[in-house]
């Protein structure tokens, strides 16, 4: 979470339950006092609130109407792929949470639980806290190795020369603490900006 001197943590909610909203709210308050939430429950305001908002992380219900947990990992990784999704559920859906976490989301709790609340989101933020160091073009960098483009294919990808994707790629080991390749594809993985 961040440190005391930081602003304080920014909680997007993606709930279309007022009560399971204000559940959360009162565990958020127990567990990280001082944090900051918005609710919304549709794709636009979802959307709106990853740009204006700039949330620190995102509590999704796994499903709101015509919207899904996966969809708005989607939307986080297009916006703000430093951004760690948390399923909140009303119950545990073995294949629905094994999709989830495949697709990037951080961790699956129930609402009926939510003690580990806190430490889901300190560890969510800890794992992706090395995104942050990275640019915008190192993070499509990233991504396109993790995808296994070779360098050349990014290079043309990206019209950037090869000695260019070079650097940027020993940038990102640089700047992640990872020293080859097969590292940078497993924290990828890791965090959602590639399948598995």
């Amino acid at each position: 979470m961040p440190l005391m001197n930081e602003p304080p943590l920014r909680v997007l909610l993606l709930e279309d339950q007022l009560s399971d909203a204000e559940l959360i709210a009162r565990a958020l308050a127990q567990g990280a006092p001082g944090c900051v939430t918005q609710r919304v429950d549709n794709p636009a305001a979802f959307t709106r609130a990853l740009r204006d908002f700039v949330p620190h992380v995102v509590l999704s219900d796994h499903a709101v109407p015509d919207f899904d947990a996966v969809a708005a990992l989607r939307a986080i990784r297009n916006t703000r792929p430093a951004t760690p999704l948390i399923i909140v559920s009303g119950a545990f859906d073995q294949a629905l949470a094994v999709r989830a976490l495949k697709a990037g989301a951080d961790d699956y709790l129930i609402k009926d639980d939510l003690s580990r609340l806190p430490a889901a989101i300190e560890a969510a933020l800890s794992t992706r806290k090395l995104l942050t160091r990275l640019t915008p073009r190192q993070h499509e960098v990233l991504q396109l190795l993790a995808e296994g483009v070779p360098t050349r294919g990014i290079a043309g990808r990206l019209k950037l020369s090869v000695k260019t994707v070079e650097t940027h790629r020993a940038a990102i080991m640089k700047r992640l603490g990872i020293r080859d390749i097969p590292g940078l594809v497993r924290y990828a993985v890791r965090v959602g900006l590639v399948a598995p």
